[in-house]
């Protein structure tokens, strides 16, 4: 399967609007929106016309892709999943989305982004509920708890998050200790408690055409 090996920060150009891909960077003078403020590639700044609904339906699935990190076909089958579960497919696939482990990594504060706590994952510095776990998509379940691996907790990149990660907030649904880089999955997330800037209800129409 191939993966996205361009700079991230055209995938926020290409959409127009911040998809914080790069973490802290994104929040300073280096984004790349802010000093090229539209689509990348030759014609870019003549590029921009109003688009259709398809174009719209389409360019929300991109973006929300994009922002959790995720291929096609990976992003289809959660919403097949979400399809399929009781409730609103819209919601039921943020919900799934946001309970991804490389998720939960980034949202209790213990990566910078999504892509990096993907590596961090992948590289095995994290157990949940005492096991190794190195697989970005495993969903973590109420109850669970993430934690750092003890050898990895005084690496000099973990004690950089550690650092960083005593000024954010997690979500309600998730608890942290900042001190011990543990978290907690108190709840399921709800809608309300996603602030992830997109329109879901626009991704379903697509995917019901």
């Amino acid at each position: 399967m191939g993966r996205y090996t361009d700079s991230v920060c055209r995938q926020c150009r290409r959409e127009g609007e911040k998809l914080f891909l790069k973490g802290d960077r994104c929040y300073s003078e280096k984004c790349a929106l802010e000093r090229k403020p539209y689509i990348p590639g030759a014609h870019g700044k003549g590029r921009r016309q109003k688009p259709s609904e398809y174009g719209l339906q389409l360019r929300e699935k991109q973006k929300t892709r994009r922002i959790y990190g995720l291929m096609e076909k990976q992003f289809r089958n959660y919403f097949k999943k979400a399809d399929r579960k009781q409730g609103i497919t819209g919601e039921n696939l943020l919900i799934l989305l946001e309970r991804r482990l490389d998720n939960v990594v980034y949202r209790l504060g213990l990566a910078s982004s999504r892509k990096e706590a993907r590596q961090l994952v992948n590289h095995g510095h994290f157990t949940i509920n005492g096991k190794k776990a190195s697989i970005p998509s495993m969903m973590v379940k109420v109850g669970d708890i993430i934690q750092v691996k003890e050898s990895s907790k005084s690496s000099p990149k973990f004690l950089e998050i550690k650092d960083a990660a005593t000024y954010k907030t997690p979500p309600e649904w998730l608890s942290v200790d900042v001190e011990n880089l543990t978290g907690t999955i108190l709840a399921y997330p709800i809608r309300e408690q996603i602030d992830t800037l997109v329109n879901e209800q626009l991704i379903v129409e697509l995917y019901s055409r």
